[in-house]
């Protein structure tokens, strides 16, 4: 059953898996929210878990950075491992000012500057949107657990470090997409979107706001790694929801 990235078994993952980019928050959600977890996939050292949550089979694996390697991740466990239900928690840079640091942005559809939907050859331009029953599960948890959330459009960019220096702060990108209502920018949703689309599949982007491209406050590597405890126990709970509908 392996594939070219995951080595595991026919039935290793459950049907809902949590995706951050980065493997040591992959072994910390499983590690501290998951009973009896168990490691099903560490190729590249990306590593996979599948435990129990309220005794609910839930698996966590990282998806790696950017669009190119959700790609990879994600197309393997729907199309190979029987995976219904992805659910990213990750990190998000700010573009307004009422989004501030450690609230929790849920992805409602993805702008993005990059070129992976080029591959579907569509006669259009696509508009990646999160799975509608996945969002209202998570807008009903977030009510329930008292959390500051917003949902919205975020941007999926190709792009850490950008040549926009020198450049009035109108022509900034966080301006231009801020200004057309876009919340937050992250880089791996509008591939996991489109991917879950052309499967017949779910996704949903559950973010917290690491940093802020407005104040410039922004958490440190070691905080983005072992906090955001918020966001990983929203997703957590919308994960378990599904099957309790």
């Amino acid at each position: 059953m392996s594939t070219p990235h995951i080595a595991a078994n026919k039935g290793d993952f459950a049907d809902t898996v949590l995706m951050p980019g980065d493997p040591l928050r992959s072994r910390l959600i499983a590690e501290s929210f998951l009973s009896d977890a168990r490691l099903v996939n560490d190729v590249r050292g990306v590593q996979g878990y599948t435990g129990l949550y309220k005794g609910q089979k839930i698996s966590v694996m990282a998806s790696g950075m950017g669009m190119p390697s959700m790609g990879i991740y994600s197309y393997e466990l729907f199309y190979f491992f029987g995976v219904e239900n992805i659910i990213r928690v990750g990190s998000a840079g700010s573009y307004h000012a009422d989004v501030k640091l450690r609230d929790i942005v849920l992805g409602q559809a993805a702008c993005t500057d990059s070129n992976f939907v080029k591959q579907f050859v569509l006669p259009g331009d696509f508009s990646p949107i999160a799975d509608f029953g996945l969002l209202t599960k998570a807008v009903s948890k977030a009510e329930s657990l008292g959390l500051n959330y917003h949902v919205g459009n975020i941007l999926s960019s190709d792009r850490f470090y950008g040549d926009s220096e020198g450049l009035p702060d109108w022509k900034q990108p966080a301006a231009l997409w801020a200004k057309m209502g876009v919340l937050a920018v992250e880089m791996e949703t509008a591939a996991l979107y489109m991917n879950a689309a052309r499967a017949g599949k779910r996704a949903l982007c559950i973010c917290t706001v690491s940093d802020s491209l407005i104040t410039g406050e922004a958490t440190t590597a070691e905080e983005r790694q072992n906090s955001f405890t918020d966001m990983i126990r929203l997703a957590l709970e919308t994960a378990v929801s599904i099957k309790e509908a």
